[in-house]
């Protein structure tokens, strides 16, 4: 059982792991706040949005189905291909959310790329508890984007904006977090065949059907990637016996 000192000492060890997302997510936040707002939507939609859909990239997305023809079906399936990445994302943290409990729902829920990067790659102190050290750093990085969307949509309201190419900082952020990562990480290979994958499948398919084909194809290879990794490392454990 976890009591409330367990949960504060993991609360204490998640937030310095999300304070890039913090100022990340924070302007991230603002700028769809304000593109929410220059299309005639409050601070109170903006917040709802980020609260229920916490959807990143379909966020902003989705202004263009709310301010166009209504089209369910197509927004259903533009919806599908930007966030198919988090199937993959999903599938990978099986393991790692195995017997979260009454906190596994909240977890799936607000799995989005750069709380993925940080479960993935962060180890809890020892001492505190793997589940709600994700569960606070996912909590912690969806407040800041609902943060974030209420100060832009606060400021869309007050002051007069030029919106465009506010619709960059998405992109922007994603290669912050990957120069990040490349950092940090002293394998390279999963990045390289990320890239390599995009890349192909980028010539192969073209720009505006290339995001599933790649996520498929870097599944693939870092599955036999991994097969092979785990063929070697039982054969150097039988020959060390």
């Amino acid at each position: 059982m976890v009591n409330l000192e367990d949960k504060i000492r993991a609360l204490k060890a998640a937030f310095p792991c999300t304070i890039p997302v913090l100022t990340g997510f924070t302007f991230l936040g603002i700028a769809y706040g304000i593109l929410m707002s220059s299309k005639g939507y409050g601070v109170g939609w903006t917040v709802l949005m980020s609260l229920m859909a916490f959807a990143g990239s379909a966020q902003y997305v989705a202004i263009t189905f709310l301010t166009s023809v209504f089209n369910p079906i197509y927004a259903l399936l533009m919806t599908l291909v930007v966030n198919a990445r988090h199937l993959f994302y999903g599938i990978s943290m099986l393991d790692r959310y195995k017997g979260a409990g009454k906190l596994k729902p909240y977890l799936i829920f607000g799995l989005c790329d750069e709380t993925f990067s940080i479960v993935c790659s962060a180890e809890p102190p020892e001492g505190v508890n793997r589940n709600w050290f994700s569960f606070f750093i996912t909590l912690l990085n969806h407040s800041y984007w609902v943060l974030g969307s209420a100060i832009g949509g606060m400021l869309g309201s007050m002051v007069s904006f030029n919106t465009k190419g506010l619709d960059f900082v998405l992109t922007a952020l994603f290669v912050v977090i990957f120069v990040g990562q490349w950092k940090t990480q002293k394998d390279h290979k999963p990045a390289v065949i990320g890239v390599l994958c995009s890349i192909i499948c980028l010539v192969v398919f073209g720009q505006s059907n290339f995001i599933i084909p790649s996520m498929i194809a870097i599944l693939a290879v870092l599955m036999i990637s991994r097969k092979e990794y785990m063929e070697k490392k039982e054969l150097i454990e039988e020959i060390v016996q």
